[in-house]
């Protein structure tokens, strides 16, 4: 794959920002009106409005999918994928090779994919805002398909932010204070664990301590934190980049994924001589990490002292509070609830008196879709002597899962039901995300 290393910078004129300001943008139906108004126009006018539109309704993702007549646009809003419109073949082979001119690959290559990046620049006169967009070319059957990530700085949250529960968060600043051990944040693509990561980064940095993180690639950049990106081309990958963080003398250690037996290996020795490590894996939930660093070769001897705590989170939709119908359940609704908080600790959640929970309707103001924004639900254990001593003679994820539960965990789905009592998302969305 070839990946470019210089950025391109577009600077969206202000006159422009001040027509479109948010108000006439409001959601993807507005967007759309507005592309096709402007469709036929300048290449740099189309994309101009392109990128201030997908920020307006808070779009995570561009999609620009190759079909026969043209490409197809789509935009990831709160998690879900909406379809725009469809631009014409001779202004979309315009608008690729505007996409990759400004990421600076090559124009001429078609046949494979190609990985670049390039900012935007957004002149708010309240305050300029920087966006770094990750483009992604692949080849497809009617031509090349390009895919922007939108890394918008302002979603940078802080760990009060991340919706945690009271419990959840008076336990993650004491862990992640802990002078040395590991502790991951597992969930597939898409689930925030960046957003969570950074979010402890931010907590725990400071003048006295020296923070190094490795990426793959570098998704938003910290102010006091050293951050080095992958280079598999260049044969600088996450076990060598680790290596030589090493020997930097860091205290904190943020390595984006951990993927193979060698980057493990380092990781868990660096924790157990002196650094805190924090990590992702992809698994399906907090348990499940143990087997996964097992079958890439680790040893549990090794894995259990390590370790101090593990998450797993999902993100579902939060509803729009323009438009939610708050109701009583029906009695099925309720006595599912019922069976699946009932092991939860009284002392942490306990059911109202009057259950009311929200339903989705929909509105201008969220596209009609019934939600708007997103949060996080989480699950998390420590492995506290009990749990160390227990990983030495598990058998199955299944098996952890049990214990992990007998001492308190709350599942993500148990979490996201609370969600739902508490009127911040629906019965639909929590089914669909756990």
């Amino acid at each position: 794959m070839q990946r470019s290393t210089v950025r391109g910078e577009v600077n969206i004129p202000l006159k422009l920002i001040k027509d479109l300001s948010s108000n006439k943008i409001n959601n993807v139906s507005d967007f759309e009106r507005k592309l096709k108004d402007c469709i036929n126009k300048d290449t740099s006018v189309l994309l101009e409005l392109l990128f201030i539109g997908a920020l307006f309704i808070d779009s995570s993702d561009i999609h620009l999918e190759a079909e026969e007549e043209g490409l197809k646009l789509r935009v990831r809003v709160d998690g879900v994928l909406r379809d725009v419109l469809v631009i014409e073949r001779k202004v979309a082979d315009k608008v690729v090779s505007r996409i990759k001119l400004l990421s600076s690959v090559k124009l001429n290559v078609k046949d494979r994919p190609q990985d670049g990046s390039f900012t935007i620049v957004f002149p708010f006169e309240e305050a300029p805002l920087e966006v770094d967009i990750r483009m992604s070319t692949l080849p497809s059957e009617y031509g090349e398909t390009v895919v922007l990530r939108l890394l918008d700085p302002r979603k940078l949250i802080t760990l009060e932010e991340l919706g945690l529960r009271k419990d959840l968060l008076a336990l993650f600043k004491e862990q992640i204070r802990k002078p040395n051990g590991m502790i991951f944040v597992t969930g597939p693509t898409g689930s925030g664990k960046t957003t969570t990561l950074y979010a402890f980064l931010k907590t725990i940095n400071s003048p006295d301590s020296k923070i190094i993180t490795i990426e793959e690639p570098i998704e938003y950049h910290l102010d006091g934190i050293s951050q080095t990106e992958t280079r598999p081309d260049k044969g600088y990958d996450f076990a060598g980049g680790l290596k030589a963080i090493m020997r930097q003398d860091p205290d904190v250690i943020l390595v984006g994924e951990i993927r193979d037996i060698e980057t493990t290996q380092i990781a868990t020795q660096a924790a157990l001589t002196g650094h805190l490590v924090f990590s992702t894996l992809h698994t399906n939930d907090a348990p499940g990490t143990i087997s996964r660093l097992v079958s890439l070769g680790e040893q549990i001897s090794n894995i259990a002292p390590a370790i101090n705590m593990i998450i797993a989170q999902r993100l579902v939709r939060k509803i729009c509070p323009m438009c939610a119908k708050i109701e009583k359940p029906d009695e099925e609704t309720m006595k599912k609830i019922k069976e699946e908080l009932s092991n939860v600790d009284k002392s942490i959640f306990s059911l109202p008196s009057e259950l009311k929970i929200p339903t989705a309707t929909g509105c201008r103001g969220c596209n009609f879709t019934g939600y708007k924004g997103r949060l996080g639900v989480f699950e998390a254990f420590i492995v506290d002597s009990e749990i160390e001593d227990f990983l030495f003679h598990y058998q199955s994820t299944a098996e952890l899962r049990e214990k992990a539960i007998e001492k308190g965990m709350m599942t993500v789905r148990q979490d996201a039901l609370i969600k739902v009592i508490e009127q911040k998302t629906t019965i639909e969305e929590v089914n669909r995300v756990t």
